[in-house]
């Protein structure tokens, strides 16, 4: 299954500029997604962080490998934000930066399941540049 930008914003309650997922190239529900980012220098976070040296900033990696697990947990529930129905992210752990993520890259967002309980979903997670690991973890959200 692939989605697009408009079937993605069925499954975010995201907007521009905090929509980090620009399209779905795989989903497998109940197992694994792979999504991808665009950054462009036109991104509003560029013109400061940092003038002259242009990083994404990792919170903004962070939230979207969560985003990219949200859509994830959305699709494998078959619900959506119109249902009533939002994920909040929760916590991560072993959270791990390894390369800066700069304009003109397309990092690629990994998201596995590892296991639901009530309502906590926990996310392995990655975020990679080519063959380049960027960032990995383990993040938690809650269906609520």
């Amino acid at each position: 299954m692939k989605l697009d930008i408009e079937e993605i914003r069925t499954r975010l309650p995201h907007r521009y500029p905090f929509l980090l997922v620009d399209r779905v190239v795989f989903v497998e529900p109940g197992e694994r997604i792979e999504a991808y980012k665009n950054l462009t220098i036109n991104e509003p976070f560029f013109d400061g962080h940092f003038p002259g040296k242009a990083v994404f900033p990792g919170v903004l990696l962070l939230e979207a490998m969560a985003q990219a697990a949200g859509i994830l947990g959305f699709v494998t529930m078959d619900k959506t934000p119109a249902d009533g129905s939002i994920y909040y992210f929760v916590g991560a752990d072993n959270l791990r930066f390894k390369r800066p993520c700069v304009p003109g890259d397309q990092v690629m967002l990994h998201a596995s399941i590892v296991s639901e309980r009530r309502g906590i979903w926990k996310f392995a997670v990655e975020a990679r540049v080519g063959d380049e690991l960027a960032a990995s973890g383990t993040i938690l959200c809650a269906d609520r």
